[in-house]
């Protein structure tokens, strides 16, 4: 296979070995079917030649080899994400039956559920790569789909009983189902809201939970999820501004997952946040709004990467995780080109993207 200068390596050629950094890491592995951003990781780590297969240099090998640059050139999904797929046009159609007056089809969304769970161990909640959205896509079928599954981490890595986390999932699922009831021209508004409109979309969750109630096949939790998803600890939240314990604990779970993959999406009225501020912050509204327990295990588990992982920082620079210290999870230290970046003293520094490796 040829050895190929790395300015000259082109989006699509594959992989005939595994390409390491200076530090020793595996930084794409052998097979890997190289993208734009992938050249630009390359460039950034000084990797001058790399071990590729691309037709055309062998006439006994070209039909092979061709044929094996093609397949790789197309768009593959992995079984999470065409289960991600699934699992959206569900809701999608769920939403428009409920929208219309039909019942809301339990079983189906449990099976549903149990499908993507089924890939839960292939899930990262900072590296998951969205499946691309097939037509316009909708944010909040998407989001909630997200819930779904980051509820389902959060309440498994804060010990909740097992019979309880398929509840959770589908609270993450439901939690927003209340939209329906709610004028699309509030919903689908690209500016800010008037104080009428904000009142007509905080509705949400009393028209979640009237729908839901009683419904057989979902717990209390779920119902309960679904109206107090907005509420926080102190009282400050929406609609029945509960406190504390009055807070069932599936709402805990649901109102952390809510808040983060709304901050980190793309809404009409403002642009997504990095994921690594996203839990900052987080951890900065945890005093006296989320439960700082569920807070605390979210953070640490979602950035429980290896050391190697590669990430991008604020300036564009492309890094090399070396070590994740306990205490400031979301500010590890990093290398760039051999140098170490402590972020947690460079405070003007962070991690604004996380590569997956695989």
């Amino acid at each position: 296979m040829p050895i190929v200068q790395t300015s000259q390596v082109q989006s699509g050629d594959r992989l005939a070995g595994d390409v390491q950094t200076a530090l020793g890491s595996v930084l794409m592995e052998k097979g890997r079917s190289l993208s734009e951003r992938d050249l630009e990781i390359l460039q950034a780590f000084l990797i001058q030649s790399i071990d590729i297969r691309r037709s055309g240099f062998d006439d006994a090998d070209a039909d092979i080899e061709s044929d094996e640059v093609a397949v790789t050139q197309e768009v593959k999904l992995s079984s999470l994400q065409q289960q991600f797929l699934e699992m959206e046009r569900l809701l999608k159609r769920t939403m428009s039956m409920v929208a219309s007056g039909q019942k809301i089809p339990v079983l189906d969304l449990r099976n549903g559920l149990n499908a993507l769970l089924e890939y839960k161990d292939e899930y990262n909640v900072l590296t998951f790569l969205l499946p691309p959205f097939e037509g316009a896509g909708d944010i909040m079928v998407r989001n909630s789909v997200l819930c779904a599954l980051t509820s389902y981490h959060l309440a498994r890595w804060s010990k909740f009983p097992e019979k309880d986390l398929l509840q959770i999932a589908m609270a993450g699922l439901l939690h927003d189902i209340g939209n329906v009831k709610v004028d699309e021209a509030i919903l689908r508004k690209p500016s800010k809201l008037s104080n009428e409109e904000v009142q007509e979309m905080r509705q949400h969750t009393i028209y979640g939970f009237r729908l839901l109630e009683n419904v057989s096949g979902l717990n209390q939790g779920v119902w309960l999820s679904v109206l107090q998803h907005h509420e926080r600890i102190d009282g400050s939240g929406y609609p029945m501004k509960v406190k504390g314990e009055k807070i069932h604990p599936y709402a805990k779970i649901v109102m952390i997952a809510d808040m983060y993959h709304a901050m980190t999406s793309n809404r009409h009225y403002r642009k997504a946040e990095s994921p690594y501020l996203v839990l900052e912050e987080l951890y900065s509204g945890s005093f006296g709004k989320l439960e700082p327990m569920y807070v605390q295990t979210f953070i640490e588990r979602a950035t429980q990467f290896h050391n190697g992982v590669m990430i991008r920082l604020n300036d564009g620079r492309i890094a090399e995780i070396v070590f994740t210290d306990r205490n400031n999870p979301t500010r590890p230290m990093v290398s760039v080109n051999g140098q170490i970046i402590n972020l947690a003293q460079q405070r003007q520094l962070f991690i604004c993207e996380v590569f997956a490796t695989n």
